[in-house]
């Protein structure tokens, strides 16, 4: 381990280690799959030019149509999951994502592909009907359906914990200790009383754990008409002696005034691009991407101006912000909104990560995460339902290593542009080599904290007691967010849990560190910046795949009740498109509102990796019924390690979690929590049973075309 922590100790050797396997995976593995698998032939003619329409199918340029794939598989999965793997360690993430993107994820990427454009660009559903059966193909649109409601909640409470503010409610029997000479400054707000802890207090809980809090805090207690102040200090100690003290983290003025800013400029683009000036697509990229940057650098303006009230959201606030975009971007036409969003969004995603790898090599950041974490590698950690290794980390990893959401693009509007079939190799396999690429630029930069700066600001205040010794065996019981905070234009840090925080304040220090190499800088000048910037990022991320994501899921939801009335199944039906749309955002904005990231994220994880075994059984059936089932191991065998890992983990998660919380809920009689533990493993053993009944399906299939004579078998090959 020592040796392997001498290599892997730093960043650029990681980043160049990683560059040379995936370069060798594209190069060796990827042509092997092209000429093998697929059977990619020119010859062919895709279904881009023989259903050529000049809308939904046209030929594409093999660079214009890798940037749009890129832009469309990669949302905020790859840059997240990584840094709450970070609780395990580096090195367990950091060998899924290379063996998982070349071997898994790029695979199925690449072959769902294949398989559309050789069904003139059919859906994954289709092909599920088409090449398995009927009820394979009904049972996978429902599957899809949910995955598609839990992935967008999953991305969508990463900005709440990012954006919105919300008050933590603190144990009764806690004490505060100030320092001597300290004092709680404090005022009535309607029926509240606020007050302002000093920097530097220490935290005593009820079990005698003890952490020091750096910077001030804001603490919040229901007005007394009676009796003493509820912040009377006693001894310099004030002591929370009834369970309704809370401490309020300010939402951030400065990320939401950024963030909504990008909307109107996405219209403009829009605008610009398709009625101002028509086909000047470069043109009104380059000036949404300008006008965007320029928003990131005005928001510093914002806290402390008469503005902040409007931008500092709390977190139901942000909630509601949250499914109004995603409903009215859902419903708008795609030119208006979702087109130029993807276009700004393409510039940014790829300039980022191309400037984010050149840092890393430039800064090379020392890893100070440890390789494997002892304390919670066999589980009890924060995140992922406080699971091991096994199968946990491969949950909370799956964008970056391999995503079943990205099935949905291979055989949505890419195929429908490629241009000739050797393009489906760069297009499928690169992209997604692309997206871990990402996913380990994202690692190292939430590995390159201080411990104790990583874990402040990823343990939940509420549960800050429960974790204390664990922090002091792991030495992270200290840390530097006061310098930091001060560095990033005042945020509030601690307890933003979720990753995008962490993920911000790791980039935006390797940046700085990186510019640090070329010149005398001002890095706290630099650092604020590049911290809203990342936050605009990872937004833009999540954003572009919530307009996405709920679109795809409207049409979805229309085409399961058009079958009960026919005028659902036009897409243009204004009255059918509000309504679908509504119940699918109510559906993910309900997921958010009632869960947490601890119990989301594994939930998003487990659905979207149980959607990849629907797309690889998918495509070893493509194999197999092509006469081609010698290679059908090269699918199967990492549909069966996920169907692992997933299995495993929706057990426990359904047994440990929601099972627990159902059952509290009823014995205390709170309606609200029984019916969220109850929905919630509902959706989960609904997920698990389609997947099910999809691979008895599949191995029926398989097993029918097996025991046919070879002649027969081949007659079907595409």
């Amino acid at each position: 381990m020592e040796f392997l922590r001498t290599i892997l100790g730093h960043g650029m050797p990681v980043i160049l280690l990683a560059l040379a396997c995936l370069a060798i995976g594209y190069r060796y593995y990827s042509a092997f799959l092209a000429a093998k698998v697929a059977a990619l032939d020119d010859s062919r003619t895709t279904p881009a030019h023989t259903m050529n329409d000049g809308q939904n199918y046209h030929p594409t340029n093999k660079w214009v149509l890798f940037g749009h794939h890129f832009a469309a598989i990669s949302g905020a999965g790859p840059l997240i999951g990584p840094v709450l793997a970070i609780q395990f360690g580096y090195l367990p993430g950091l060998i899924w994502i290379v063996v998982g993107v070349c071997l898994a994820g790029a695979v199925q990427d690449m072959l769902v592909l294949a398989a559309s454009v050789r069904r003139n660009g059919r859906s994954l559903a289709e092909i599920a009907r088409t090449d398995i059966s009927p009820l394979a193909g009904g049972t996978a649109s429902l599957a899809i359906l949910f995955v598609v409601i839990i992935a967008l909640a999953g991305l969508g409470v990463v900005v709440v914990k990012a954006l919105g503010g919300e008050e933590i409610k603190l144990a009764k029997g806690t004490r505060i200790v100030l320092e001597p000479d300290a004092r709680i400054e404090h005022r009535e707000e309607g029926t509240r009383q606020i007050a302002t802890v000093p920097a530097n207090s220490r935290i005593v809980y009820a079990s005698g754990a003890e952490v020091r809090r750096g910077e001030s805090f804001v603490l919040v207690h229901p007005r007394r008409d009676t009796g003493p102040s509820p912040f009377t200090l006693e001894q310099q100690q004030l002591e929370l002696n009834d369970d309704q003290y809370t401490q309020a983290i300010p939402g951030s003025s400065w990320g939401t005034f950024t963030i909504a800013c990008t909307i109107p400029i996405a219209l403009f683009v829009g605008l610009y691009m398709y009625k101002i000036r028509k086909g000047a697509i470069v043109e009104a990229s380059l000036i949404g991407a300008i006008a965007t940057l320029a928003a990131t650098i005005a928001g510093a303006w914002i806290p402390g101006s008469s503005l902040e009230p409007y931008f500092s959201l709390s977190r139901n606030s942000t909630i509601y912000a949250i499914c109004g975009y995603g409903f009215i971007a859902s419903v708008l036409p795609v030119w208006m909104l979702l087109c130029p969003r993807d276009y700004l969004s393409s510039f940014l995603k790829i300039g980022t990560v191309i400037l984010l790898i050149a840092a890393v090599v430039v800064a090379n950041p020392k890893l100070e995460s440890p390789m494997v974490n002892e304390i919670f590698a066999g589980g009890g950690g924060p995140y992922v339902a406080g699971g091991a290794i096994f199968p946990f980390c491969f949950i909370c990893i799956m964008c970056g290593a391999i995503s079943g959401f990205h099935a949905l693009v291979s055989s949505g509007t890419t195929p429908k542009m490629i241009h000739r079939e050797s393009d489906i190799r760069m297009i499928g396999y690169g992209a997604m080599l692309i997206e871990g690429l990402v996913g380990i630029v994202a690692l190292i930069a939430a590995a390159s904290l201080p411990q104790g700066d990583y874990w402040a600001i990823n343990i939940d205040l509420a549960k800050v007691e429960k974790y204390a010794s664990a922090l002091e065996k792991m030495n992270a019981q200290t840390d530097n967010l006061t310098e930091i905070e001060r560095q990033v234009g005042g945020e509030s840090l601690r307890g933003r849990t979720g990753g995008a925080v962490t993920l911000a304040v790791g980039m935006s220090k390797i940046f700085t560190d990186a510019m640090s190499r070329f010149g005398n800088f001002a890095i706290d000048g630099a650092i604020k910046y590049w911290y809203h910037f990342a936050i605009m990022f990872e937004a833009l991320f999540i954003l572009t795949t919530i307009d996405t994501g709920t679109r795809i899921a409207r049409f979805l939801l229309q085409e399961a009740l058009a079958r009960f009335y026919k005028p659902f199944e036009k897409t243009d039906w204004v009255p059918g498109a509000v309504l679908s749309t509504a119940v699918v955002t109510f559906g993910w904005g309900g997921l958010i509102m009632t869960g947490s990231i601890e119990t989301i994220w594994p939930m998003f994880g487990i659905a979207n990796q149980l959607l990849a075994v629907i797309a690889l059984a998918c495509v070893t059936t493509v194999a197999i019924n092509s006469g081609r089932a010698r290679w059908a191991a090269l699918t199967l065998f990492p549909m069966l390690f996920v169907i692992t890992t997933t299995s495993t983990a929706a057990y426990q998660l359904v047994t440990r979690i929601f099972w627990t919380q159902m059952r509290e809920g009823l014995h205390n009689n709170n309606r609200l929590q029984a019916i969220t533990g109850g929905l919630n493993a509902l959706f989960i053993i609904l997920m698990v049973g389609c997947v099910g009944l999809i691979l008895l399906e599949a191995v029926y299939r398989w097993m029918k075309v097996l025991r046919q004579p070879k002649s027969v078998a081949g007659a079907a090959a595409n």
